[in-house]
């Protein structure tokens, strides 16, 4: 197994001062040729919205958009006529697809941090669509969700879907305790700790850093460590 950190004050970004962005991966004005994503995963924001702010309207299409919202909430807009809000600890998932206009507004009295994650779908020309789904927190505490995904091994569980080889997951962990994932080879995982700090293997991995994790032959079991209590997620995908 092999861990690759991304400390989360290397990451690029800009404070517009509605929103503070940080990029984990080369996204509009940040470009890296070395960090151009994992496999289909394309963008990993971490936003921070202020309130009564957001993004107006404004378009997208063929990429499966998931957020995951940290602290506060969301409000979503499109136009397909979908209009919901999302709180911390949930997920909501807007699949662009043919084509969709929508914005997301922080309506809260309070900063709403989010992570936005763009996973290439497995073809063009889906239907666009969106959802979002509460997820009961204890549900998700010493235990891997999976909140977003297209991969046959979550079909009928709650997790909300998208069209690709790819999942969402996440967890609350106490110090000291541990979650584990098979990790199949050909796949990685990218861990991000919206809370606390966790280690892998001997690696550790720091709150808003990134960690880029790919398998022996054969795939690997992977398994994370709360240094603190934490709350971590990930995505797991395919890297051709």
């Amino acid at each position: 197994m092999t861990v690759q950190t991304v400390p989360f004050d290397s990451l690029g970004g800009e404070n517009h001062g509605w929103l503070d962005a940080k990029h984990h991966f080369s996204f509009a004005n940040y470009y890296d040729p070395k960090r151009m994503g994992v496999g289909p995963l394309r963008v990993w924001n971490d936003d921070t919205i202020q309130p009564g702010t957001g993004f107006p309207f404004h378009p997208h299409r063929d990429m499966e958009i998931i957020t995951f919202v940290r602290e506060g909430a969301i409000t979503h807009e499109d136009s397909l006529g979908n209009k919901g809000r999302t709180e911390a600890g949930d997920v909501q998932v807007m699949s662009a697809g043919t084509g969709i206009v929508h914005s997301e507004y922080n309506l809260e009295d309070e900063i709403t941090r989010i992570f936005q994650i763009w996973i290439i779908p497995d073809e063009r020309g889906h239907k666009p669509r969106w959802d979002s789904r509460q997820f009961p927190k204890g549900s998700r505490t010493g235990e891997l969700v999976a909140l977003a995904s297209g991969r046959e091994i979550h079909a009928g569980t709650d997790a909300l879907a998208i069209h690709a080889d790819s999942a969402v997951l996440g967890a609350t962990i106490e110090a000291g305790n541990e979650v584990r994932h098979q990790l199949d080879h050909g796949r990685a995982l990218y861990i991000v700790p919206a809370k606390g700090a966790v280690s892998v293997g001997e690696t550790f991995v720091d709150t808003r850093d990134g960690a880029v994790i790919t398998a022996a032959d054969g795939g690997e079991e992977v398994v994370i460590k709360a240094d603190l209590d934490s709350e971590i997620v990930i995505v797991d995908v395919p890297l051709s």
